[in-house]
């Protein structure tokens, strides 16, 4: 039979535990489990089991899964403010055939939607290619093209999908491209403080913010908790923004500009700092693109 089926978890939960400690951390995460059971019983799904801080639901059709998941970032989201805290959800559902066993669902698609949830960021819903074609018209609008990769026990790479849930802001910029490298051998050396990372095939994802589960952490109360994250799409590097104060980038030899909820290639050499310009921050990511024979 064909289900859609979705996975949810509480993004950066071990960190709630250091900052909250254990008993309100736990009361948390299960306020956010019930929160995420009453959005799939409001959009006709169910709940087939808790994980830990993660939830898998199924649901008859796409349009469902997708409606669920965008109520849960939306009222997780506005959880967090209540309490102190920031709480995002990351998301990924897939629509296919599926086995029920005992009420529980077993399959290829079951596995699929597991892994685009790994894949997700925080505050992120992914779905594949098939899936975002599979939903309805008004749907198609929230989608955003991310990139492809490589998924265990597929012969091709999985084109990931986006499905956008937060309503725009006035104060959100758009930002020009930058043309991104020609080289089909690209990688992106970083350095942070004492520590040099560098991205390629084998690294696709680098996130950074306040949050101690981030790769790259900043200590400037001006930088949110999961303010940005470099991601490697095909042969480029995007800087993706998710900040409140946005994302300050210095391209070698050109003038710095702010990338605020959107998404910037990283090209050439330069820099980033987080919540402030760069002039007046105490940390900055300096990034090189370099290319490696092929």
């Amino acid at each position: 039979m064909e289900r859609s089926v979705l996975f949810a978890d509480v993004a950066g939960s071990t960190a709630l535990y250091e900052v909250l400690g254990d008993e309100r951390a736990f009361a948390l995460v299960e306020r956010c489990l019930a929160l995420m059971g009453e959005c799939t019983a409001a959009a006709g799904g169910r709940v087939v089991k808790t994980i830990g801080d993660a939830v898998m639901a199924v649901f008859d059709t796409p349009d469902a899964a997708a409606d669920a998941a965008v109520a849960m970032q939306r009222r997780v989201e506005a959880l967090g403010p209540e309490l102190g805290v920031r709480l995002h959800l990351r998301i990924g559902f897939h629509a296919g055939p599926v086995v029920e066993r005992g009420g529980d669902l077993f399959g290829d698609s079951v596995n699929l939607a597991s892994r685009l949830c790994d894949l997700a960021s925080k505050g992120q819903v992914v779905v594949d290619a098939d899936t975002a074609q599979a939903l309805s018209a008004a749907r198609a609008v929230q989608l955003h093209p991310l990139y492809r990769v490589p998924v265990k026990g597929k012969q091709e790479e999985i084109a990931l999908v986006e499905l956008g849930w937060q309503a725009p802001t006035p104060e959100q910029t758009v930002i020009a491209s930058v043309p991104p490298p020609s080289t089909a051998h690209a990688r992106l050396v970083l350095a942070f403080d004492e520590l040099a990372l560098e991205m390629g095939p084998e690294r696709r994802k680098v996130t950074i913010g306040r949050d101690h589960e981030a790769d790259l952490t900043v200590r400037d109360r001006s930088a949110s908790r999961a303010h940005a994250m470099i991601e490697r799409r095909r042969d480029r590097f995007v800087l993706v923004d998710h900040s409140s104060n946005g994302s300050f980038v210095t391209f070698e030899g050109r003038p710095e500009v702010v990338v605020h909820h959107e998404e910037l290639p990283l090209v050439g050499r330069g820099w980033v700092a987080f919540g402030q310009p760069l002039a007046e921050a105490g940390q900055r990511l300096e990034f090189r693109c370099v290319d490696t024979p092929g």
